[in-house]
């Protein structure tokens, strides 16, 4: 008899997970709890180890393949024996079959998208190939997550963004070797007690009100955008929040945070420093209800007392939604961030 390994469940409501690497080959002997495979979870990757020891029977998931929780993963052998996958019966349309056919391909060798693993027109074009001048590639991993989370805030969230100008002028000459962030975050916190609607979340017909202020940091990585959360923002002094943002920031980077530091926050800041754009327009961290973004700071003219001066000027923006929060509140929050930032 051969086991059956099932996706577990990983907590932390992680509902699916994609096959990221495949650690052992079929045919591999192996020990209980021998590195099985890696799994990629809601932003985070996982090393599964085996719960068996025998020789790996059969793989039934392919890298790159994203699978609910309790899915058939692989068999591994009790009695050392691998067992050859049974012959599957390709499911196709007569027209994917002529597709295939005029293109070359052998649909045997295809795993199919469609509806019960039949194999649709986009599967027969994708194993064709790229044509001429084209590359491709699979949209995979933390990218895949990315694009999914992504649309799904851009449909489900009727989202404003309203932006105003910040005179960093005075913060700039104090801040020593502090960056611009924690004195942010420090200001955020103070306008989400004021504006407890923007310190919220949606979960079907019910607002969320947060009294913990969880505040998520938008990092880019290689891998692509990560939001680890910067836990009891309130409680912190702002050199403690420097460092923490840094090490947060550095884990994302890295890819050495593990999953609880990428979930729950209440409220999400972005900062992207020279990368940030003049102005740009955040999209809410779902099932968030406000984003705050800090734009490019530089030396610009500005008019103090009637004169031209050259000063520390950048643009903060904030996204919200506008089924929680009102456009005259998301401005007074984002108003009071400046006054405060200003007056730091």
């Amino acid at each position: 008899m051969a086991y059956e390994f099932k996706l577990p469940d990983l907590g932390e409501g992680v509902r699916e997970g994609e096959i990221a690497r495949w650690l052992v080959e079929v045919g591999q002997e192996i020990a209980e709890d021998d590195p099985l495979v890696e799994i990629q979870t809601d932003k985070t990757t996982v090393e599964i180890p085996s719960p068996a020891a025998g020789k790996v029977a059969r793989i039934l998931v392919d890298e790159g393949e994203l699978v609910p929780v309790g899915t058939p993963l692989v068999l591994i052998g009790a009695d050392g024996e691998a067992r050859a996958p049974a012959p599957e019966k390709v499911q196709a349309t007569p027209l994917v079959r002529r597709s295939a056919e005029e293109l070359g391909v052998d649909l045997s060798t295809l795993r199919g998208s469609g509806p019960g693993g039949r194999i649709t027109a986009g599967d027969v074009r994708g194993a064709a190939g790229p044509v001429e001048g084209e590359r491709r590639e699979p949209l995979r991993g933390v990218r895949r997550q990315i694009a999914e989370h992504l649309t799904r805030s851009h449909r489900e969230v009727p989202s404003v963004t309203v932006v105003e100008e910040c005179d960093f002028t005075a913060l700039s000459e104090a801040r020593g070797e502090r960056s611009y962030l924690p004195y942010v975050l420090q200001a955020v916190v103070e306008g989400l007690k004021e504006y407890p609607e923007l310190n919220a979340t949606l979960a079907g017909n019910e607002i969320v009100f947060w009294e913990r202020y969880d505040i998520g940091l938008a990092v880019q990585t290689e891998q692509g955008l990560l939001v680890p959360v910067l836990r009891a923002a309130d409680e912190k002094s702002l050199d403690e929040l420097g460092e923490e943002a840094a090490r947060l920031a550095e884990g994302a980077r890295t890819g050495t945070l593990p999953p609880e530091e990428l979930r729950g926050s209440t409220f999400t800041v972005t900062s992207a420093g020279r990368l940030g754009g003049l102005v740009a327009t955040p999209l809410v961290n779902h099932p968030e209800v406000g984003i705050l973004g800090l734009h490019r700071i530089g030396s610009r003219a500005a008019v103090v007392d009637g004169e031209v001066v050259a000063r520390e000027v950048g643009w903060l923006s904030c996204t919200f939604d506008h089924r929680v929060v009102d456009g005259a509140r998301a401005s007074e929050f984002l108003l009071l961030v400046i006054e405060r930032l200003q007056s730091a």
